[in-house]
């Protein structure tokens, strides 16, 4: 059997960015459409929310804070959880297991009863900024239907003295560009990756030269490196170019590491690209092959990754199907960077999930790979 051979692979690869430079198609797929894609992010998608899990903090427990609670555990808009501290909230905050808490402090009651303001504090998820507003418009309006109720029990007639302080993480100014534009990246990548690779191999049958290429003694791994190198490399310079569009012209704020997003950028496009070759091996045809890549990669990012819709708000056995598409981690990982920074709980185990997908399907490239004309 041939051994591997470096100077093959560097020839393979060396022929195919010949391809990629001389094919304006190729070109116009990891540059202009990145561009068109991000400025339609940008400027032509919007997300509206109706309902939201929060957490309730329970620093008072007197019965007027109690009845204060059970209005935000009744109203149809919020689904609530209750704790007497605001700590292990915090965790779930952090985590996106809910979008806002709402801390009734302990001298609510006390500062209630003295007829001064009693304050409760909102704190919202801003990476979701739909979410942010409605848990910010939508807590102030159950405080203050229940001070007036509050007040016709008690007789009074005096102004309602409950204010409302909002704090937003993550998202402070509440754009949603600051969370559109970072997960339309991943939208972005899944396209173009599997697109790029999805038509190489069609377009070698179709142009009859993978005779040619099977008659030489190159082994199905060089092969299959040599045709993903290029386009890994063009992939990558894409994203660079797509991350430099969203920080220094649309002004999206970056808080963790390049590095890092770089790193879980490559994990992914293992995944992308070696989709695209398994779809391009299968149909040997450049119009069949893209039509499948677009299907394959551009539905399921948009729909089940979880940047146009929570995952969370999806019935079950869809929420399960999402957790076999790259493109979930990924949306997770590069909004995580953008607006939190490297926290490395939720980076590490979408990145350890995308690098399995990816190797399933590059094993199954191989499979479906052979040296025979059939």
């Amino acid at each position: 059997m041939t051994q591997f051979s470096m100077r093959r692979l560097l020839a393979l690869v060396y022929k195919e960015s010949l391809q990629v430079i001389r094919d304006p198609s190729t070109l116009m797929i990891a540059v202009i459409l990145p561009l068109i894609m991000i400025f339609l992010f940008a400027f032509g998608v919007s997300l509206d929310l109706n309902k939201i899990r929060i957490g309730l903090v329970l620093e008072d427990t007197s019965p007027e804070a109690r009845s204060l609670a059970a209005a935000f555990q009744n109203t149809p808009y919020f689904s609530a959880t209750t704790e007497t501290s605001r700590y292990k909230l915090t965790e779930e905050l952090v985590a996106a297991k809910i979008r806002g808490i709402v801390v009734i402090p302990q001298d609510f009651t006390k500062n209630l009863k003295r007829g001064e303001i009693a304050p409760i504090q909102v704190i919202a998820d801003g990476s979701e900024t739909n979410t942010a507003s409605f848990v910010q418009s939508y807590a102030e309006g159950v405080a203050a239907l229940w001070w007036l109720s509050w007040q016709q029990e008690q007789g009074i007639t005096e102004l309602p003295s409950i204010i409302s302080q909002v704090r937003v993480w993550f998202n402070a100014e509440i754009k949603s560009r600051n969370v559109i534009l970072p997960g339309s990246l991943a939208i972005i990548m899944a396209l173009i990756g599997t697109l790029l690779t999805a038509l190489v191999v069609a377009r070698e049958w179709e142009r009859g030269t993978m005779e040619a290429i099977l008659s030489t003694p190159v082994r199905i791994s060089e092969f299959i490196i040599g045709k993903m190198i290029p386009y890994f490399l063009l992939a990558m310079g894409s994203m660079l170019f797509c991350i430099a569009l969203a920080v220094f012209v649309f002004k999206v704020p970056f808080e963790g590491s390049i590095l890092v997003l770089m790193l879980a950028t490559a994990i992914f496009l293992l995944a992308a690209l070696s989709q695209g070759l398994l779809i391009s091996i299968i149909s040997k045809n450049q119009f069949v092959a893209s039509q499948a890549a677009i299907n394959a990669a551009f539905l399921p990012a948009y729909m089940l990754s979880g940047f146009l819709y929570e995952i969370q708000t999806m019935p079950l056995p869809i929420r399960t199907l999402t957790y076999l598409f790259p493109p979930r981690y990924f949306v997770s990982i590069i909004q995580t960077s953008f607006l939190a920074g490297d926290v490395w709980a939720l980076i590490l185990p979408d990145m350890l999930a995308m690098l399995g997908l990816g190797s399933f399907f590059l094993m199954l490239v191989i499979k479906k790979s052979k040296k025979s004309l059939e």
